[in-house]
């Protein structure tokens, strides 16, 4: 899978889970995930769990400090 395509799908299944664009401090989620999912993507491993594995992890600590 593409890194265009990865980042599609971890960022669409991140705002489905989040169910908001854009963070507290004003970061959109899309400029979130491009930079996040591409980090994802380059890990063989977390690539073969696939983009919406990846994005339900990363949102599961979205919020804690």
């Amino acid at each position: 899978m593409t890194l265009e395509e990865f980042t599609r799908r971890f960022t669409a299944e991140a705002k489905r889970i989040a169910g908001f664009d854009t963070f507290d401090d004003g970061t959109s989620v899309d400029e979130y995930c491009k930079d996040v999912a591409a980090s994802y993507h380059a890990d063989l491993l977390y690539r073969d769990d696939g983009p919406e594995a990846c994005a339900e992890s990363d949102v599961s600590y979205w919020g804690e400090e």
